[in-house]
């Protein structure tokens, strides 16, 4: 899985276009919410990440205009400059946006379509609609856009609904407490665009005492952000408060390096956003989530620890990684294989998500694999497990 995941940028527009209340449909992937807009009088696609402070994230062949000048972005990984376009217009069907100081960033053409498995021409951040009041309605897959005076406050004690004031740090991004089992707070962002369930790091567990320092996780993993590939593994968390919601058990993605910013923890993911319907009014701090599931998170999923991308040059899918301790790695599966085919199927180009989606299943299930290696074709069933870590004193 590819996720970008920025620093904080500067809000510079206040939208001051709608003031009655529209809608935006917008369509719900299994991993991402991608939106349509038209920028500088362009149709475009993007994937909208509430965990990137600026405007757009777009490959450079998307022709909005020639860059006037640069920024600098950061990761967990380190910085890099991008250059960036300015924002002439801005509307989402009949809306239109005040696009004062909003840039387009950038980048080398990445492919999203593939990442995302619809078509994406790249990401929309939360400067979008930052000084909006607006509801992420998953339900009904759609944005609604409220008057300024609509106020998320007087819903505070009604049953289902959240309500919570964001912390008073991160003014370019939604920072909330997550309460562990043991009393100690985490301050994670609400996070569109990060696919998993939620991250943070190896360091904060060891700061909240639920990781002993020096000890190495089981099934180690490679996640991808924006400039380049990070150790993660995943854990499980019981009894944790996100965001003010009980959530009993879910499988956390934990990265081995320490948070890109002083004051947060990591982010809260897709995984247990896409069950509530959201309203966030960012100039009066506060966020509502009303959870239309009926759930707060999934059952483990059994996996076989293969990690593969398309490589161009060789016109197939590349096994870039295979888990430790995996069923993949106990089979013979190496990395540098290719993977070629999945349950009696040619594979010649898939986007991670679905490789992802497709090897992973109930545990105990099988799949069979065959992979080329050295010109030599072999194959293999593998029997899906549960690769989570457990909390470590």
């Amino acid at each position: 899985m590819i996720t970008i995941a920025l620093a904080a940028l500067p809000l510079l527009a206040t939208n001051t276009a709608i003031q009655a209340e529209s809608e935006w449909p917008f369509k719900v992937t299994d991993h991402a919410i991608i939106v349509d807009s038209q920028v500088n009088g362009r149709n475009v696609s993007c994937m909208f990440d509430t965990g990137f402070s600026g405007s757009y994230v777009m490959n450079q062949s998307v022709n909005i205009g020639k860059p006037t000048g640069t920024m600098t972005l950061q990761d967990f990984v380190g910085t890099f400059e991008a250059p960036t376009v300015p924002i002439k217009s801005l509307k989402m069907g009949s809306v239109t946006f005040d696009t004062n100081g909003m840039t387009v960033v950038q980048m080398p053409d990445e492919n999203y379509t593939l990442s995302y498995g619809t078509h994406c021409d790249g990401i929309m951040g939360l400067e979008v609609v930052a000084h909006k009041v607006f509801q992420i309605n998953f339900e009904k897959k759609k944005f609604v856009f409220y008057p300024q005076s609509y106020d998320i406050n007087k819903f505070k004690g009604q049953e289902g609904k959240h309500v919570v004031k964001l912390l008073p740090f991160g003014n370019n991004s939604m920072e909330m407490s997550v309460v562990a089992h043991n009393g100690e707070k985490m301050h994670l962002a609400l996070d569109t665009g990060n696919a998993f369930y939620s991250t943070t790091h190896k360091d904060t567990l060891e700061r909240i005492g639920l990781w002993k320092t020096g000890v190495e996780p089981n099934y180690p993993k490679q996640s991808w952000v924006a400039s380049g590939p990070v150790k993660s593994w995943d854990i499980e968390m019981k009894d944790v408060s996100i965001f003010g919601v009980p959530v009993p058990s879910a499988v956390w993605n934990i990265i081995d390096r320490p948070s890109s910013s002083a004051e947060g923890d990591g982010t809260v993911g897709f995984g247990f956003l896409k069950n509530f319907n959201i309203t966030v009014d960012m100039d009066r701090r506060v966020v509502m989530l009303e959870n239309w599931t009926g759930k707060v998170s999934d059952d483990p999923e059994g996996e076989v620890g293969i990690s593969a991308f398309y490589s161009p040059r060789d016109k197939r899918m590349l096994i870039y990684n295979v888990t430790p301790g995996s069923p993949a790695a106990k089979a013979g599966v190496k990395a540098g294989d290719f993977l070629i085919g999945l349950e009696g199927e040619v594979i010649e180009n898939m986007n991670p998500y679905t490789l992802r989606d497709k090897l992973s299943g109930k545990p105990g299930t099988t799949v069979k694999i065959s992979v080329s290696r050295n010109g030599l074709l072999e194959r293999f069933e593998l029997e899906r497990s549960v690769m989570v870590n457990q909390i470590h004193k």
